[in-house]
């Protein structure tokens, strides 16, 4: 590696950084220049402790650049990024942490672009060239750092869990779908035949090992220890200590689980076993996600779309559909009693039932872009895709851009019916072949072994990868 380059990776909290000091000691011992750009005052001090080269975001941006409450100097930086209007950049914090005030989401904006406008002065004048590396996400630290990149013409790789355990897609200059082959592989690995076979026999989900925590119970959630005390320290940090946390709606989260424990008793009553009759299956995506928020906003309103989907479907069909394992009770109970008045044909599965046995039952899945249309293919099972997933290229799915289309292309799918699960191989393979190993979050020593010589790998692809 050249030393002229100077990689920058964007952490936003603590349990971030603590994986990531270690990835950029290893980079730096085979002769990496690394510099992380901390979002968390917490995070800088561990880096700094660490003898890892850090800048403090929010810090830097408070002292230079604009005033981030200058109007004039926000409405200038948007057009310098080449964005129309900064509504869209703003939907996943307001949907994430309820924020309503356009004034403080500009000032957050400004206060980031700040200082990373400033972090890209100072390498230009060393004369040093910049790389940019960041998990994927929707917060406004991400994507600022990415338009801000974007303007000098600096690469940027989103990291992202792939459809295959313990492995990951690194995404150049895009925050859309890891894009595959439009042609399936020629042919099909040993490595991956013996994945699906696995994945098949064992009927497990794809659980990023960073997320794992997420798949308990929301009233576990809420009581447990761990959580309480964390909570408790954020808390102090933020109000005791005056910390910046880039998460630091803390108060907001804690109330956010309380009423996910409440709805996920409600729904207990909503609960029905899966159906004997036929049915079409929609899994409910995490509600805050970015795949949502950001790669498929027409379809945000998920209650919205499964009732259009409960009006238009057909007659012979039922719509079974299924909360996300790792956010029972996100889904506004109310609103999912409401469709269970007005319609019938509407099935709400208990959260914890296997998806592959749902799948494997449903005549059809519908999906804006949750894995589990892949899941579907591998069962041989038709899949209508709404929005921008990975698996969209592939030549058995059904993919549509506007939910009106839906019908349409579900009454296709429903007739074209099943197909060989082992014709969807090929596509599986050229999607193993653009993913890399390794976990993010992890910071088994043998782990970061392997992820910091997959991100070597990412960095070493061309450009037009």
């Amino acid at each position: 590696m050249s030393t002229d380059k100077t990689l920058l990776i964007t952490t936003l909290a603590e349990y971030q950084t603590r994986f990531w000091i270690p990835v950029a000691q290893r980079l730096r011992a085979v002769g990496y220049a690394v510099e992380l750009l901390a979002f968390d005052d917490r995070s800088a001090e561990m880096s700094e402790a660490a003898g890892v080269p850090v800048t403090n975001m929010y810090r830097e941006g408070l002292k230079t650049g604009p005033s981030p409450e200058a109007r004039q100097a926000f409405d200038a930086r948007i057009e310098a990024y080449g964005l129309d209007g900064s509504n869209f950049l703003f939907s996943h914090e307001r949907f994430t942490f309820g924020i309503r005030d356009t004034a403080a989401l500009r000032r957050r904006f400004m206060i980031y672009t700040n200082a990373m406008e400033a972090l890209l002065d100072r390498l230009e004048q060393q004369g040093k060239r910049a790389e940019l590396v960041q998990e994927l996400g929707g917060f406004l630290s991400v994507i600022t750092s990415f338009y801000a990149a974007k303007r000098r013409g600096i690469r940027n790789w989103f990291i992202e869990p792939s459809f295959f355990r313990g492995r990951m897609y690194f995404t150049p200059d895009s925050f859309g779908a890891p894009e595959m082959m439009a042609k399936p592989a020629d042919t099909v690995s040993s490595d991956v035949t013996s994945y699906l076979d696995a994945t098949l026999n064992q009927r497990a989900i794809v659980i990023p090992k960073k997320d794992a925590h997420h798949y308990s119970a929301a009233f576990k959630k809420v009581v447990n220890l761990r959580n309480s005390r964390r909570l408790a320290e954020k808390l102090w940090d933020q109000f005791a200590l005056g910390k910046h946390q880039e998460f630091g709606h803390n108060l907001r989260h804690a109330r956010v689980h309380a009423m996910m424990a409440v709805d996920a008793a409600r729904l207990r009553k909503l609960y029905r076993p899966i159906p004997e009759t036929p049915f079409v299956y929609y899994p409910f995506h995490v509600p805050a996600d970015m795949a949502l928020t950001l790669r498929a906003p027409d379809y945000l309103d998920q209650v919205a779309t499964v009732d259009f989907l409960l009006r238009t479907i057909p007659d012979s069909h039922l719509l079974v559909v299924k909360e996300h394992p790792a956010q029972i009770g996100a889904i506004s109970a109310d609103r999912l009693f409401e469709l269970a008045r007005r319609f019938d044909n509407f099935v709400l599965l208990p959260p914890q039932t296997n998806n592959y046995a749902v799948l494997s039952r449903a005549d059809a899945v519908i999906s804006v872009n949750s894995k589990s249309g892949a899941e579907a293919l591998l069962l041989g099972k038709p899949v209508v895709v709404m929005g921008d997933a990975f698996y969209r290229t592939c030549p058995l799915v059904y993919s549509t851009d506007r939910l009106a289309d839906v019908p349409k292309r579900l009454r296709e799918a429903l007739h074209a019916g099943p197909f060989d699960r082992t014709s969807g191989a090929p596509y599986f393979e050229a999607a193993w072949r653009r993913s890399f190993p390794g976990e993010l979050y992890i910071s088994d020593p043998g782990l970061l072994d392997t992820f910091t010589a997959s991100l070597r790998a990412a960095l070493a692809e061309p450009a037009s990868h």
